[in-house]
């Protein structure tokens, strides 16, 4: 009987000893897990801030605030821009990224310049809006015509006559794209961009395979300068629900105002 007792109590404290040392191994594994997440900071991403229309130096400041690095990669002229300002950027505002990732800066230059018309031909939409920013170009209007690669490219156009590679143009001139659609890919949806910037909100819609027939600025809008800083209060046609979708090149309206300053 007392064996029998002894055995009970042994294997009692065996199996809380087992317990117990099951549950240190895995607090060990959560604590390890957790240090080296914090280590290497594994998964971490930080929001691009928008460094329009500020001056390089305040775009520095910001940057190195969010934990981030700015460069200036190139320059174009806009004679309503202040000189100097920052007028985009790459990666653009809004994007996710790695902490310390470089941004490409374009700033204002003090006198027009020229760049050269690369060959987008081939390229995807995304890639062809890339490299024109890197060249300082800005895309224009997209159309589409039936072909068997959606979003690719096939002819390319400057004021309305097809353009080709090595044309010297002014800088910030704006591109237009013939694309292939093909009739079993030719839905997107309207994204909504009700508080981005004007820049912004083009660019997102862009990337949607849309085009912004119309830019209606308030009247607290009374320069370029004030346009590069008002938001999307309204947009028309509105936001796609779930499981809607309209033709890639719809056309889209956005109206925008200044922002109230912040207090």
């Amino acid at each position: 009987m007392e064996e029998s007792k002894i055995k009970k109590i042994l294997t009692g404290k065996v199996v809380r000893y087992l317990a117990a040392a099951i549950a240190i191994f895995i607090v060990v594994i959560l604590l390890s897990k957790t240090f080296l997440s914090c280590i290497t900071k594994h998964g971490q991403e930080l929001t691009v801030p928008d460094f329009t229309n500020i001056t390089v130096s305040e775009a520095v400041s910001i940057a190195e605030e969010a934990g981030l690095r700015v460069e200036i990669g190139d320059s174009v002229y806009i004679r309503r821009l202040g000189r100097g300002l920052v007028y985009s950027q790459l990666p653009p505002a809004g994007g996710k990224v790695k902490k310390g990732r470089r941004i490409i800066l374009t700033i204002n230059a003090v006198s027009p310049k020229k760049v050269s018309m690369p060959n987008l031909v081939g390229f995807s939409l995304r890639q062809a809006k890339a490299e024109l920013s890197s060249r300082g170009l800005a895309l224009g209007r997209l159309t589409y015509v039936e072909d068997i690669a959606t979003n690719n490219v096939i002819r390319q156009f400057y004021g309305g006559r097809e353009i080709e590679q090595g044309k010297s143009i002014k800088s910030l001139s704006r591109i237009d794209l013939e694309l292939g659609l093909n009739p079993e890919e030719n839905a997107t949806v309207i994204p909504d961009v009700i508080g981005l910037k004007y820049l912004r909100a083009v660019d997102v819609m862009h990337d949607n395979s849309l085009n912004v027939r119309k830019l209606v600025f308030d009247r607290s809008v009374k320069d370029y300068a004030d346009s590069l800083d008002a938001v999307v209060y309204k947009q028309m046609p509105s936001p796609t629900r779930e499981l809607e979708s309209v033709d890639m090149g719809t056309d889209v309206t956005l109206y925008l105002k200044k922002e109230a300053p912040k207090e």
